[in-house]
């Protein structure tokens, strides 16, 4: 059966979201989200364990046996955890520190394990690949857009420190939108996480209600249109 790539693209980016749409990876997405510099942090780390799981699991689908699926892929996951959460805390120790626990905590994500046993284990090695640097990409826009919104109401700023976590070549991310603010101090603890999310759940589903309204009025004026010519 052909892999239709559009459709695992909109899959990961927009309809089937593992924050927006599914409501998975709740834990990080709240946790880690004061600032969008952290967000893109965790959300990138986490594209690189999904991306290599689909890989790895594709690649190895035809020799691991229905018995012992979940407990490979488990192993699987947690073994790229690891490899990620050392490389990170070689190469970008200011972001590790902020991350901390929740770099080892990856191997819980469900969508994870969800996308290796849904899609990666019946599928070639190219459509898990895509699949899962679209996942990985839709959680990192959704922790942005979360942090953002964060950041922005509660310090007026955006990607700040992003040199500092990711390196010099981020020097171009930090912006201060609103000179002399003092911030709102709810948005960054804990609680402004859920309010956030749940505005920026919210409009999603407007969006998405907007979409289908239009897509259905454009279908009937196409459909009034063909019965007329008929």
């Amino acid at each position: 059966m052909a892999v239709n790539y559009r459709t695992i693209t909109r899959n990961g980016l927009w309809d089937n979201n593992v924050v927006l749409s599914q409501n998975l990876a709740l834990c990080p997405t709240l946790a880690v989200t004061s600032t969008a510099t952290n967000g893109l942090g965790m959300g990138l780390a986490t594209t690189v364990v999904l991306v290599a799981t689909g890989l790895c699991i594709a690649s190895l689908r035809a020799v691991i046996t229905p018995e012992v699926r979940i407990p490979v892929f488990v192993l699987i996951i947690a073994t790229l955890v690891t490899l990620v959460d050392m490389g990170m805390n070689a190469w970008l120790h200011d972001l590790h520190k902020v991350l901390g626990l929740f770099i080892p905590l990856i191997v819980t994500n469900c969508a994870i394990l969800g996308r290796a046993e849904a899609f990666a284990s019946r599928n070639a090695t190219l459509p898990a690949l895509a699949d899962g640097l679209m996942m990985g990409l839709g959680f990192t826009l959704a922790l942005v857009a979360l942090g953002a919104v964060r950041e922005i109401l509660g310090s007026g700023t955006l990607f700040a420190n992003a040199s500092l976590l990711l390196g010099s070549l981020f020097d171009f991310l930090q912006l201060t939108l609103i000179s002399d603010y003092r911030g709102f101090l709810l948005l960054i603890l804990p609680p402004g996480g859920f309010l956030a999310l749940g505005f920026v759940l919210a409009g999603k589903r407007l969006l998405d209600q907007r979409l289908q309204e239009h897509h259905h009025a454009k279908s009937a004026v196409m459909a009034s249109s063909s019965g007329a010519r008929a």
